[in-house]
């Protein structure tokens, strides 16, 4: 029997470890990958660490490239050889209220890649077909993997808000969302402004795109923004609502303050705030494989490309080490050698 290398979590909060697996056929409406590039995102913390109800043995990933090796039944659009990525929306029921609705990325049964069943920290993968995006001939898949994540996170959230050709947007934090949120912002025709703390990001944030660049640390950020008329969007890319609650003062009118980073504590917000300029505060999720599809293109197209530090499979523990010590710049990706 077959068998190919993966990175297994046997229980919550241990060890990432190397095994060998057999070679598992693809079921009806499901398609066998050949794992190329894995981008690893702080959300695998939700599979490492068993956030969410987890069957272990599970292989952790969700920032999948690669190309299509064996279709199930019923798969007739997708064939052997076709460049392929999965990102955090890994299929959905099609039968939850959501999913009637075409809202699929709101599936009240929504399947994760490396949650639900087996991701990509490994050389093979097998998923549902609809979790599927095509990857573009000329994108490499080490740049397509974050993508599927960071990437597919602050353009989809950027395209579906109130801004228009010329606005001011604001980007606030410039890690591993952030820097490709400048990238998006200024190609989409943004007045694009950079927010982070130090000095030391001015230089980085004003190549990839921006416009102003703002340091936290020695600006009333709010006030600044003001100055340049208010914010049509802040993006927020930060993990630190204190942060996020700072800029909110500094929309303008019907701006919209979009929460991409994800914190434990509340935004704090007076109604003051919100009814004074109707502005709003909202939450965007990832999207739908058809999104991830946009992403990819669209970054192909324009030239948005994510800064990465790459780490072979067998050293994937090492890669998440130094993903989570926040050290990468920016985003780190296994590589199989496929």
């Amino acid at each position: 029997m077959p068998t190919y290398r993966a990175v297994q979590v046997t229980e919550a909060g241990g060890a990432l470890e190397l095994v060998e697996r057999e070679l598992v056929e693809p079921g009806r409406n499901e398609v066998r990958v050949t794992v190329q590039a894995c981008g690893v995102c702080h959300s695998d913390t939700v599979t490492t660490l068993g956030i969410m109800p987890i069957a272990f043995p599970r292989v952790p990933g969700h920032e999948i490239a690669g190309v299509v090796d064996a279709v199930g039944e019923g798969v007739d659009d997708f064939a052997p050889g076709d460049r392929v990525g999965v990102g955090w929306f890994g299929g959905s029921c099609l039968r939850c209220d959501p999913c009637r609705r075409g809202d699929f990325i709101e599936c009240e049964n929504l399947k994760i890649a490396g949650v639900s069943y087996d991701g990509g920290y490994a050389e093979s993968v097998v998923v549902p077909v609809d979790a599927l995006a095509r990857i573009p001939a000329d994108l490499d898949a080490v740049d397509a993997a974050p993508l599927l994540c960071a990437g597919i996170t602050t353009f989809n959230a950027l395209r579906h808000s109130d801004a228009g050709p010329g606005d001011v947007v604001a980007i606030l934090g410039i890690g591993g969302l952030g820097h490709l949120g400048v990238q998006y912002a200024a190609r989409m025709g943004f007045h694009t402004v950079a927010i982070a703390r130090g000095a030391d990001k001015q230089a980085l944030a004003q190549e990839l795109g921006a416009h102003v660049y703002l340091d936290s640390t020695a600006q009333d950020v709010a006030a600044e923004l003001r100055k340049l008329g208010g914010a049509r969007v802040v993006l927020a890319t930060v993990t630190h609502a204190p942060t996020m609650s700072a800029v909110i003062d500094g929309l303008g009118p019907r701006g919209q303050l979009v929460v991409v980073g994800v914190d434990a504590e509340p935004i704090q917000v007076g109604p003051m705030q919100l009814v004074t300029g109707s502005r709003q505060v909202l939450g965007h999720a990832s999207g739908t494989s058809k999104d991830s599809e946009d992403t990819l293109r669209f970054s192909d197209l324009a030239g948005v490309a994510p800064r990465i530090e790459t780490f072979a499979l067998e050293d994937a523990a090492a890669g998440y080490e130094r993903m989570m010590s926040g050290d990468a710049r920016f985003r780190v990706v296994l590589t199989t050698g496929k």
